[in-house]
């Protein structure tokens, strides 16, 4: 069985900043692709940075130039460095992993529970 558990949301002002981090644990056997998507209230839920196996990352237009994805293999897990934090930031953000639990499994995507980013003053 796998678990992503993200920690690191919370309430803060315009300007300031959050680090999100997120610990894959159980059966893996590899893992791709990881990244941090979000969904405020109303609206889609949309991508808002990954990196891969190589470390290549992408960022949504929103947040470029404001947050940072990293992640340390060797623990399994993935951050997300928020600075300059809008209230339009305000959302629920989701861990995304993209990986394969056992050597002969095919790659499958898998969320962790979200955690809530609210930016108001």
């Amino acid at each position: 069985q796998v678990q992503l558990v993200e920690s690191g949301g919370g309430l803060v002002q315009p300007g300031e900043s959050l680090k999100l981090s997120c610990v894959v644990s159980g059966s893996i056997f590899n893992i791709y692709t990881m990244g941090w998507y979000r969904q405020a209230p109303g609206k889609q839920r949309e991508s808002v940075a990954s990196i891969t196996s190589g470390g290549s990352t992408n960022y949504a237009n929103s947040v470029k130039g404001r947050f940072t994805i990293s992640r340390d293999k060797d623990k399994n897990t993935v951050n997300l460095q928020m600075n300059s934090l809008l209230p339009e930031d305000t959302a629920v953000y989701y861990c995304n992993a993209e990986l394969s639990a056992t050597m002969w499994a095919h790659p499958d995507n898998y969320w962790g529970q979200g955690t809530q980013v609210t930016v108001s003053s």
